[in-house]
This record gives structure tokens, sequence and C-alpha cells, in this order.
């Protein structure tokens, strides 16, 4: 799958908009790819799935028997990775602030698993789900997100697969470039800024 047919998947979707944002991380951008919406149609993210873990290799692929994402935007994602892969998928929720497995989800010592995210712009929450699955005794032999928004800029202690990169930039809320500062600011995420 091409960049140009990935972003027609969102188009399609109503999914990248246009604007003024407030990313997860307190960041500020003028374009938004709303992942959920385009992962609201099953037939279209298996597709976006399958075209991401055809970029990992067969040797990493075969290595990986779980798939976890933190929640609560890479719960889908995740999902359809799992679906994708064969494996299961479990989430991480942070019901006191720090990123912890529920709900009965637990690893195998040593097991090896992908840590799947819907957008990467900083890494932070990527490499705090990292942290959280070493922690319950998972092995994260990759990491992967549909959309790597970070300019390059996020960085993993293993290899990264996103399916797409896109250089959309982003600014701290008092740095704002006069066209995007004239424009009231929405919150379209998941969760508050932290």
């Amino acid at each position: 799958m091409t960049d140009e047919e990935i972003l027609a998947e969102f188009r399609a979707a109503d999914a990248l908009l246009e604007g003024h944002f407030i990313l997860s991380s307190g960041l500020r951008s003028p374009r938004y790819l709303q992942c959920a919406r385009v992962l609201m149609n099953p037939a279209r993210g298996g597709r976006l799935a399958e075209a991401l873990v055809a970029r990992i290799p067969e040797s990493l692929r075969s290595d990986i028997s779980a798939v976890v994402s933190p929640a609560m935007g890479g719960v889908i994602a995740g999902q359809e990775m799992a679906r994708a892969l064969g494996v299961d998928a479990m989430f991480l929720e942070r019901p006191t602030g720090t990123f912890e497995l529920r709900r009965g989800f637990r690893l195998e010592p040593g097991q090896k698993v992908l840590m799947m995210e819907d957008v990467v712009t900083t890494g932070l929450s990527s490499r705090e789900a990292i942290a959280a699955i070493e922690a319950a005794g998972g092995e994260v032999v990759a990491a992967a997100s549909l959309v790597d928004r970070s300019g390059g800029k996020a960085e993993f202690a293993m290899p990264f697969f996103p399916l797409i990169r896109l250089d959309v930039p982003t600014y701290e809320a008092d740095a704002l470039p006069p066209e995007l500062a004239a424009i009231p600011a929405i919150k379209p995420g998941s969760r508050a800024a932290e």
C-alpha cells in the first residue's frame, strides 16, 4: 500500500482533519489524523493492519506472540494488528497515571510482544507503554504505529515500523504561528494533555 493509498483511506473516512488541534502531548498542530475514524470500519482497519504487517520482516513477525497497545487510541489498532498477525491482543490502561495491564491480561516471562500505537508524535506514550510491557515480563521486539508524525524524533530501543510517516509541524502553545493562533483550538484526542 502506497502512502497515497493510505491517505486515501483516511480521507474516505473523513479522518484527515485541518484546523488547530491540541495533541495528547500538549503540542499544537494544523493537521490531525483521527485514527478512530479510519478504524471504525473493520474492513478498512484490516487493510491498514495487513499493509503494516507486510512491512515487518518475516523473521521478526514469526517471533511475535502478542500485541500490546496503550488505551485508548491504540486499542483498535492493536486488535487489528493482532488479527493480521494471528496472535492475541491486550491493552494497557492508566488507572493511576501509569500504564499497566489490567482485566486479567498477563504476559509470560520473556513473551515476545509488538507494542502497537495509533499515532506517534513524541514517542513518550510509546516508551511508557514499552516500560509497562517490560515490567509485566514481556519483551518488546518491535514497535509499530499507523502514523509516525514525529519527524524522525521518536526513538526506540527496538525496530519501529510506522505504516506512514507524515511531516506535520507541531508547536508549543506559546509559540504558535499567527495563522494557527487565529483559529480556536480543539482537542480531538482521547485524553487530556499531561
